[in-house]
């Protein structure tokens, strides 16, 4: 059962710092955006995942309640994120911020 958590939480840490990479690299605000959201959504799955799978060594009804509520935040991220990245685009889109094209330098 470790094994199993070590591994979640190593998938969970490459989902997250693939999406801090791509905050980094890419050029503008709404590519941004991409990694923001799907990359933190995915390693916030794996990490909770994990997290609800430790939490179950000692099994009784304390730790199976507590890791429901862990799957219970899992589902209210992957209903949040989304919805909230789709808010910030909207925002963006509303102030005037135009895409980048290729022939434009990064600022």
């Amino acid at each position: 059962m470790d094994i199993i958590v070590i591994v979640l939480l190593i998938i969970g840490l490459v989902f997250f710092t693939g999406g801090a990479v791509g905050i980094l690299r890419f050029p503008d605000f709404y590519s941004r955006l991409h990694p923001a959201g799907k990359m933190d959504t995915m390693g916030s799955l794996f990490m909770l995942i994990a997290l609800a799978l430790f939490n179950l060594h000692h099994f009784t009804l304390a730790t199976l309640l507590t890791s429901l509520k862990l799957i219970v935040i899992v589902v209210f991220v992957f209903l949040s994120s989304p919805t909230a990245i789709h808010g910030i685009v909207d925002a963006g889109v509303r102030a005037g911020l135009t895409p980048w094209t290729k022939g434009e330098k990064r600022r």
